[in-house]
Parts: structure tokens; C-alpha cells; sequence
């Protein structure tokens, strides 16, 4: 059976992936590896830093020499360094916020992102901006940082993480046609919105259907 590793900075995140794993990918294990130094550091340094880079990649290498087939990096705040890292490693390495941005770019003209870290907000606008160039789409991009959000998600306050992020959505909900949710850690901050809200998109469902999908398209009789 091919093994999937998600490398994490959220602890509260592996049962979430090992769930959608479990659901979408039958036929893969997954394992998880958390360090949440990856995401502390970047956020003390301001930006990921040589000695982040250098402590994901070796992540990433371990995993391949101990039997991943593909491993998937939650931490959107990491994306650019997945990217430059991906040449390097010999297994598909996928990050888990581009087929969010990609549909996000697809389906509306006005996005609004997101983020209660500015070390995510934007790597994800880039992201955001880098598809929509290479689609040829003209879109508009609007940011919001969610202003203390983090920090009341690590000390245990999840509703009042949720009640800054949505209230970050409320401030941006005039000016846009679509929300991007920038961290797969925001995903649950709504609820069940009333119908007619304004759409949102998160990355872990998206994203875990996108890379299910490529490595289902895999020969795994030959990993």
C-alpha cells in the first residue's frame, strides 16, 4: 500500500487530514509528522527563514528515505518553499492551498482573502495573483488580516478565533464576490452560513480532493 505523509504546524490538524485521507484515498496509509516550530519560527523571523527552509526539507527527505510515496505540506504560511523545494525531491510534494486558489480564480472576478497570520496573507495573495496571471484572468484581490486570531486559536480559544475571522469577513463581504479562507486552520471559524451569504472556499476539502485525485491517476502497483 503507497503511504501518504502530511507534514503539519497545527497539531489540531492531523485528525482532520487522517480523516479525509482515510475517506478519499481508501487505498493509501497516511502518516503525519507535526512540528509547529516551522510556523513559530516564521512568524518570530517576519518570513521563512533559510534555517525553516533547510528544517522542512529535511522533514521532506526523512519521510522519502522512510518509504513516502507523496506528502502533502498543510501549512499554507510554507507554500513558496514547498514550490522551491518540489525540483529537489524524487515523490510528488503538494501543498494543500493551490487548488483552492485555482478554483477561487475560476470562479470569481472580486477575491478576498483571509489570514490570521500576515506571514500566510501574502504568500496566498501572491499565489492567488501568480494563477490568475497565468490563466490570463484579470482579477481583483483584496486582503484583510484577521488581527489577533492566531494567537486565541494557540491558547485554546477557538470561538473567539472564530469571531475575529468572522469578523474579518464582514469587513471585506461588500467588496468582493468570493472569500479564500488562507489557512487550513480557519476552516471550521463559520459554520453553517444562511444561503444567500457570501461563498468561501477552504483549502483542506479542496485541496485533498485535488491531490486525491492525482494520486489516484498514479500507477500505485509500481510504488
Amino acid at each position: 500500500m503507497p503511504k501518504l505523509v502530511f507534514i503539519h504546524t497545527v497539531p489540531a490538524l492531523a485528525e482532520r487530514f487522517r480523516v479525509l485521507a482515510e475517506t478519499m484515498l481508501g487505498d493509501w496509509s497516511s502518516e503525519a509528522v507535526v512540528d509547529d516550530r516551522l510556523l513559530l519560527d516564521t512568524i518570530e523571523n517576519g518570513r521563512v527563514s533559510d534555517e525553516t527552509a533547510k528544517r522542512l526539507a529535511a522533514h521532506i527527505q526523512v519521510q522519502i528515505e522512510t518509504g513516502a510515496d507523496a506528502i502533502v505540506v498543510t501549512c499554507s504560511t510554507l507554500g513558496g518553499t514547498v514550490d522551491a523545494i518540489r525540483p529537489t525531491v524524487s515523490v510528488p510534494l503538494l501543498r494543500i492551498d493551490r487548488a483552492m486558489a485555482e478554483q477561487a480564480i475560476l470562479t470569481a472576478r472580486r477575491i478576498g482573502v483571509l489570514a490570521t497570520l500576515p506571514t500566510t496573507l501574502e504568500p496566498t495573495r501572491r499565489l492567488l495573483e501568480e494563477i490568475a496571471k497565468g490563466t490570463g484572468e484579470d482579477r481583483e484581490i483584496s486582503a484583510h488580516l484577521c488581527e489577533g486570531a492566531f494567537a486565541l486559536l494557540r491558547a485554546g480559544d477557538r470561538e473567539g478565533h472564530d469571531v475575529a475571522v468572522r469578523a474579518g469577513f464582514s469587513h471585506l463581504a461588500d467588496h468582493v464576490d468570493l472569500m479564500v479562507l488562507a489557512q487550513a486552520s480557519m476552516a471550521d471559524a463559520f459554520g453553517t452560513l444562511p444561503q444567500g451569504s457570501l461563498p468561501y472556499l477552504t483549502s483542506p476539502q479542496i485541496g485533498m480532493a485535488a491531490i486525491a485525485s492525482q494520486l489516484r491517476s498514479l500507477d500505485v502497483t509500481s510504488i
